[in-house]
């Protein structure tokens, strides 16, 4: 992978808070696509609230679709710190999360340096994203952007879908996929005269995080659900895998970056296979290796470091353009050709 030399290229200093009683705590996971011409990054914005010493304020979203502060007390002896990114209680369930999650456009005419809004253009909305909307992943099918994110809230981790045809005006279309499952991404056209999506269930009590397949005739009902892959029993993907970037096409199959994580500390990295144009469901080359894992300062330190993530890829000719989160609080950029890609990939038979 090529490392832009400009990384990272957007970080917490670049976005403006919601509000000035906010912090931008990271700006990462972005989805990425063009139109009219330019490279548009919808930016997952968390942002937590300014806290007193002994305490952490919490943002939520509240029954009128207003931010609300709740504060909670450090010393409490019944909740878990140790995640900068949740609170838990002593059975380990997540009671609050520490930062409350938007949308947000930016754009560009190189893919470099980026105009971002001042304000979000998706912001949390209803009892199912009460604590934030997360990592987008933009599909174009014909003249719609489709986009999936994640829908967080006490009830679960859900996946919504919002669609656009100017990334100005956008029309929900609702929870397409319950909790808890996310790392949803749609395919850029049908096949076999179906819609496809690769989605990642999160079960509790048996089995791991791994990667599905499913199918639809309209978008907004899935059925006909398939395991895709699962983790290894060893090395950099032994404790998660799930869905990245929306899979682009080449001469060579369905190509799609995906990530993977270590169990115990979890180390995020990024990974290749590919399917037949005519089959989603059945991979038929893999990378052994990460093609991109953490590495540089800026991968490995942060908000939560040796994370690199990816929602959002470009393929412009043979170069493919992976724009990614690092340390869970800036955005990057990593280059490959698809001949170097696809020389990392090797046949892959069966489940893992």
């Amino acid at each position: 992978m090529n490392r832009a030399k400009e990384n990272p290229l957007i970080t917490t200093k670049d976005i403006k808070p919601t509000h000035e009683s906010l912090k931008v705590d990271g700006v990462f996971n972005c989805g990425a696509t063009t139109y009219n011409g330019q490279t548009v990054l919808l930016l997952r914005i968390a942002e937590s609230a300014k806290s007193r010493p002994g305490f952490i304020d919490v943002p939520v979203l509240n029954k009128d679709n207003e931010i609300e502060i709740k504060t909670i007390d450090k010393s409490n002896p019944n909740l878990l710190f140790h995640d900068s990114r949740t609170i838990s209680n002593l059975n380990k369930k997540v009671e609050y999360l520490t930062s409350l999650s938007h949308l947000r456009r930016a754009f560009s005419n190189d893919g470099i340096h980026f105009i971002i809004d001042e304000q979000p253009w998706i912001f949390p909305e209803g009892m199912m994203e009460s604590w934030g909307v997360e990592d987008p992943r933009i599909t174009q099918i014909e003249d719609t952007y489709y986009i999936t994110y994640t829908a967080v809230s006490k009830h679960g981790v859900s996946v919504g879908l919002i669609e656009t045809n100017d990334f100005d005006t956008f029309t929900r279309k609702g929870i397409i996929l319950p909790v808890d499952n996310k790392d949803v991404s749609l395919f850029p056209e049908k096949v076999n005269g179906k819609y496809y999506m690769y989605h990642r269930p999160v079960p509790s009590d048996i089995g791991y995080p791994n990667m599905w397949v499913a199918s639809s005739l309209d978008l907004t009902h899935w059925g006909d659900h398939h395991l895709l892959m699962t983790v290894n029993k060893t090395g950099w993907d032994n404790g998660r895998v799930g869905g990245g970037a929306p899979s682009v096409k080449t001469d060579k199959g369905w190509l799609h970056i995906y990530h993977a994580a270590t169990a115990g500390k979890a180390v995020y990295s990024l990974g290749a296979f590919l399917t037949p144009l005519n089959d989603p469901t059945r991979i038929t080359h893999k990378t052994k290796h990460p093609i991109l894992k953490p590495e540089t300062i800026y991968e490995k330190e942060g908000f939560f470091g040796d994370v690199v993530f990816t929602c959002g890829v470009i393929l412009k000719n043979d170069l493919l353009d992976i724009y990614y989160g690092a340390a869970d609080d800036k955005i990057c950029l990593a280059t490959i050709s698809l001949d170097e890609l696809f020389e990392a990939l090797e046949p892959f038979e069966g489940a893992l």
